[in-house]
């Protein structure tokens, strides 16, 4: 039986993650949601209002037999910028921090690692937090597979798809090309 680990990232839209995550391979499934914050079952528009402290995230499953954590905190990475505090680009507030929240202790110290070696391609600190994942809430349905839903939305054509193509790009041997 193939063992699975699942980690959750947030880097500014959760369309934008879930989209660079779908096309990873050996990534087996993709949730966004909400999560790191203090409110319970809370809605989109509780999170946009930032009162409840939760970031738009994507929860990633994974087979660590086809694809490492490192290799998938190296496409984070890639795919938003980490040294930005509360925004990605023209998407603004505390829900669109980097955040990575881990489901087993022993995921730690990867991550740890990563931000290090990540650290050393910047200027300026890291503003990517990391604590454990306490409670994931799944996003409502007409979130889910957004880009997929909605390839030529403005927002899709105009910011998710530039970061699905970067991480194309980037990594060609790590990328299923058009899994949708």
């Amino acid at each position: 039986m193939v063992e699975k680990e699942t980690i959750v990232l947030g880097g500014g839209c959760f369309w934008c993650t879930e989209a660079v995550f779908k096309e990873v391979k050996g990534v087996t499934a993709v949730q966004v949601g909400y999560a790191g914050g203090f409110t319970d079952n809370p809605s989109y528009e509780d999170v946009c209002n930032g009162g409840t402290g939760h970031a738009e995230v994507l929860r990633v499953d994974f087979d660590p037999a086809q694809v490492s954590l490192p290799q998938i905190l190296e496409v984070f990475f890639k795919m938003h910028d980490p040294t930005s505090v509360d925004r990605q680009g023209a998407d603004v507030g505390s829900q669109y921090r980097s955040i990575i929240l881990f489901s087993n202790p022993a995921q730690l110290p990867i991550i740890q690692t990563s931000l290090q070696k990540e650290a050393e391609h910047y200027r300026s600190k890291l503003a990517t937090s990391v604590g454990a994942l306490k409670k994931f809430y799944p996003a409502e349905e007409y979130h889910q597979n957004y880009f997929e839903k909605h390839p030529s939305a403005s927002y899709c054509a105009f910011v998710v798809r530039p970061k699905v193509e970067k991480v194309r790009d980037h990594f060609p041997d790590l990328v299923e090309g058009d899994r949708r």
